[in-house]
């Protein structure tokens, strides 16, 4: 953990300056706590209000950075006291069949929400760092993080993820060594509990991965279903939150954009990158016949040059302003990957 200052800044300039360079990396730390981009810029917020109203407490016996980290988790923790965990429609039943498929919004259900990479990774020159960081903000990553206890929580992604030593993490937590270890070694254990499905890296791209999201984005806008499913791993799985519904496998996949999700037919795609995963927005034909209108956030998870994983957001009100995405296209707009 690098300190990168150890006195209190002269005066509210150098404050603000001071922490808006740790603005990513806090955001980050407090999505993977609280699984919710708004959430985590609200935290964020919080954090430097309280560091701010509390700068004559700061004496400089630790960094900046680790002050503002100890702001953050009691943030963090404050807000986790109630007791909601977010949720992605696989945690919460098994898949249905498309014969059988009915699309339920469960509005007491707090959904696991998507983020922009560049709102969480910070950049740095170190590729091992950058693909650790990426791993950390994966979906099933951070949706297995929902399981556990808010200090466990904590522990787990300043030991293994932020790479903070056991005495840092105690001081930040006013707690023993010996009491981290023990949460360290009994978060390990429920994510063990809770298999999580490999999906590489893709932010960038490889060649590969770049043929695949190809193949993909001409398939889907073409509606070519069997070329489509033939780019998805036997065992994929289709989520569109927020309804519970999920499929799983080429058969109910294949059925369901034939059936119920036939709408999409005509769709275009707009890429971008979410969770450090390839994603695009989708975009319906307009109900008007002229250009196309918000559908959903894609977020594709890819292992092993196959799709295993696509997860529909379709609360585009929400997700395409914060993912910088069009609020329409028209028919002659040159599709361009979203920044």
């Amino acid at each position: 953990m690098s300190d990168l200052a150890t006195t209190a800044p002269s005066d509210q300039s150098d404050l603000d300056a001071t922490m808006d360079r740790h603005r990513v990396e806090l955001t980050g730390y407090c999505y993977r706590m609280l699984g919710s981009a708004f959430d985590a810029e609200d935290a964020v917020q919080e954090t430097y209000i309280r560091a701010w109203r509390g700068r004559d407490k700061f004496e400089g016996r630790s960094s900046l950075r680790s002050w503002l980290y100890r702001i953050a988790t009691n943030v963090c923790l404050d807000l986790l006291k109630a007791g909601n965990k977010r949720a992605r429609p696989m945690d919460l039943s098994a898949p249905q069949h498309q014969a059988s498929a009915v699309l339920n919004e469960r509005s007491e259900v707090t959904w696991l929400e998507p983020v922009p990479d560049g709102r969480v990774l910070p950049q740095t020159a170190d590729p091992a760092e950058m693909a650790l960081a990426r791993e950390s903000v994966r979906l099933a990553f951070v949706a297995a993080l929902q399981h556990l206890p808010a200090k466990q929580r904590a522990v787990l992604v300043l030991r293994e993820v932020l790479a903070w030593k056991a005495d840092e993490v105690a001081t930040l937590l006013d707690t023993t060594v010996a009491s981290v270890n023990s949460a360290l070694q009994r978060a390990r254990a429920t994510l063990a509990g809770h298999a999580l499905r490999e999906s590489d890296p893709a932010d960038p791209l490889d060649a590969e991965q770049a043929k695949l999201l190809e193949r993909y984005l001409t398939a889907f806008e073409a509606y070519d279903i069997s070329r489509l499913t033939a780019l998805l791993h036997e065992d994929a799985v289709l989520s569109m939150p927020p309804y519970d519904l999920w499929l799983r496998g080429h058969e109910d996949i294949a059925a369901w954009h034939l059936g119920q999700g036939i709408g999409c037919k005509g769709s275009r795609l707009v890429p971008t990158t979410a969770n450090g995963m390839p994603a695009f927005g989708q975009y319906r034909p307009a109900a008007s016949g002229k250009g196309h209108t918000p559908w959903a956030l894609q977020v594709l998870e890819i292992s092993d040059g196959k799709i295993v994983g696509l997860n529909a957001f379709l609360d585009t009100a929400r997700w395409f302003p914060l993912f910088g995405l069009p609020e329409q296209l028209g028919e002659s707009d040159e599709v361009q990957e979203a920044p």
